[in-house]
Parts: structure tokens; C-alpha cells; sequence
């Protein structure tokens, strides 16, 4: 009692930066939310990540920074930015999924924001997706709409369809077909995940080093809707160093969401009303990942992959992918 009468003190006195962090470490209650951030080799962006969440209109929340075997000195950048609010968890290099699912794991709210080492939140990125929660109760995902930011600094807005323009907030009409036909309105640093929603679908398959995001939004997707916000939430920096689009290059992602998909749909976890816009789903990335065969001489490859390929929507470009599998590669 002593103690928490000398903080309130130090609160009425004008100090009350991390005042609430003290009470509630003493009364044992957890923050709203809880920040995931899984670092590796991010030393330039680390604290630029960091800033823009304490610069949160809301403030009742914590840090979980997973170091995963990082070889530059990234954590220590963390250990300098003095906040009680800010936890930095060392592990062997697993691979982000299993950073992430270890910070879910350490979190001590049952609601978890995440956001990569390299990008930034708005400052009403946190108070967007509360607002969410409390009007979409039922949602599995909370997201807000970002900004894409080139390494020349110009910037480049998501573009969607089936998704009513600014300011529109609301369940996602939809997810499937908007997700394959537009930029993906989903993204891990504009996301807020009910910790048991995450539980339930596993969370971020660890065995999965490319594409882990977008199996996990997948298996919550056939489960949940999806709440979305077009305000601004976050900026996604394409120029940070490793970032997930050059290691995509070999297109090996694709392939891992196409293998989850199909599990999915062959083991009946596809609900009735929705197995229609999976298959559409599916199909994007099954024509995507035909192209590249065909580009690299696979054309065997490719027949295969389309030969499966199940849409209403895209079924000239199934046929025309098809057509170009015969084609001497000159004119392909």
C-alpha cells in the first residue's frame, strides 16, 4: 500500500509517464493490448518501429520485441528506449512465425496488435482497431488500410475492390474474393487478433518461412469475419533490408498457400457458403504460380497446377495459361 500511495504521489506531482505501468504491475491486471514485434536483423528500423507505438493515442498497452537471433545490434537499440512498457525476449533463429507465436505466447492481454521491425503505426492506429473490436465483437481480425512506402520515399495507396472508399468502416463483403482480386487488405502490421482466435487456428505455422501470414489470415477467414477500417493505420516501408518481398522471389510462397488451401477444401473445413469464393481464392494463386513454371521452362508443372484450378471468375486466363504451356518458349 505504501508503495502504490508513493506512485500515485509521483503522478499527482507531474510524473506520470509509466505511472499506470506501476500500479498495474502491482495490482497484477494486463494491458489492453499487447504489441508483438518479431526482430531480426532490423538495427536501422527497430526504433522507428518503437516510437511510433508509444506515440499511440492510446497508451494502456505493452512491447513484446522477439529477438530472433539477430546478428546485428538491433536489441540493443531496444534495451536503450527507456519504457517499462517494453519487453525484449532473446531465442535461437527460428524463423518469424516462431517469433511470433512466442510473443503471443509471452503476451500478457488477451488482444495482440502485431507490427513488423520495420514499419510504423499512425498514432490512431491502436485506438482504430479498440473502436473495431467494440463495434465487431464476432471478428476474428481487425485491420486498418496502409500506405505502401517506396525506397524513394514516394508513397502508394493499397487498392481494393468490393471495399467501399474513405472513411468506411465495417465487416469485410466478401474477404476472399477481395483478397484475390486487390491488394491484400490484410497485412501484419496493420492487424489486432483475439489471443484466443490465434490459439484456435494454431497460430503461425512454424514449418512455413515465406507466406506463414497469409496461412494464418487464411484459417482465421474460414472461421471469422473480418472487420476493416480504411483510415490509415500504418506505413508499410518496401525499402527496409530482408523485407518478406525478396525473400518471396522464388515464388515458394504461393505454393505453401496453395498447399493449405487445398487441404482445407479436401478436408471439409471450408464452410458451404463460402467454398465457392475460396475456389476463386485458390485459383489466383494457382494461375500466379502456373505463370512462373511456364516462365521457367516447367511447362509439365504448369498443366498440372491448372488442371486443378476451379473458377468462374478467371476462367480465360486459365485457358490462355493453358494455351501458353504448348507454346515454343520464344512466344510465350
Amino acid at each position: 500500500v505504501g508503495s502504490e500511495m508513493c506512485i500515485r504521489d509521483r503522478c499527482m506531482e507531474g510524473h506520470s509517464a509509466g505511472c499506470e505501468n506501476a500500479l498495474s504491475d502491482l495490482s497484477g491486471t494486463s494491458s489492453k493490448v499487447s504489441v508483438v514485434i518479431p526482430l531480426y536483423n532490423k538495427r536501422p528500423y527497430i526504433e522507428r518501429t518503437i516510437r511510433s507505438v508509444l506515440s499511440q493515442t492510446i497508451q494502456d498497452f505493452e512491447i513484446v520485441v522477439v529477438d530472433d537471433g539477430s546478428q546485428d545490434d538491433g536489441a540493443d537499440i531496444v534495451r536503450a528506449i527507456d519504457d517499462r512498457r517494453i519487453r525484449l525476449i532473446s531465442q535461437e533463429n527460428r524463423g518469424v512465425s516462431a517469433a511470433r507465436n512466442r510473443g503471443v505466447h509471452e503476451a500478457t492481454s488477451d488482444f495482440i496488435a502485431f507490427l513488423d521491425a520495420d514499419d510504423e503505426w499512425r498514432p490512431t492506429f491502436l485506438e482504430t482497431i479498440l473502436r473495431l473490436r467494440t463495434r465487431y465483437p464476432g471478428a476474428g481480425i481487425y485491420a486498418t488500410d496502409r500506405i505502401n512506402c517506396r525506397p524513394d520515399g514516394r508513397t502508394k495507396p493499397c487498392r481494393y475492390i468490393r471495399i467501399p472508399p474513405a472513411p468506411w468502416e465495417g465487416v469485410l463483403p466478401g474477404y476472399f474474393i477481395t483478397a484475390g482480386s486487390s491488394d491484400q487488405p490484410i497485412c501484419s502490421s496493420v492487424i489486432g487478433i483475439p489471443k484466443t482466435v490465434l490459439e484456435e487456428v494454431g497460430g503461425f505455422p512454424v514449418r512455413v518461412r515465406i507466406g506463414e501470414d497469409l496461412i494464418t489470415w487464411f484459417n482465421i477467414a474460414l472461421k471469422y469475419p473480418i472487420a476493416f477500417s480504411r483510415e490509415i493505420g500504418a506505413v508499410y516501408h518496401m525499402e527496409a533490408e530482408n523485407r518478406t518481398d525478396k525473400q518471396a522471389r522464388d515464388k515458394t510462397w504461393r505454393l505453401n498457400l496453395i498447399t493449405r488451401i487445398e487441404e482445407a477444401i479436401r478436408n471439409g473445413e471450408v464452410p458451404v457458403e463460402k467454398i465457392n469464393e475460396v475456389q476463386e481464392y485458390l485459383a489466383v494463386y494457382q494461375i500466379g504460380m502456373a505463370w512462373h513454371y511456364i516462365r521457367s521452362g516447367r511447362n509439365g508443372e504448369a498443366r498440372t497446377i491448372l488442371s486443378r484450378c476451379r473458377t468462374e471468375l478467371l476462367k480465360r486466363d486459365r485457358r490462355v495459361m493453358y494455351f501458353r504451356t504448348f507454346l515454343p518458349a520464344p512466344f510465350r
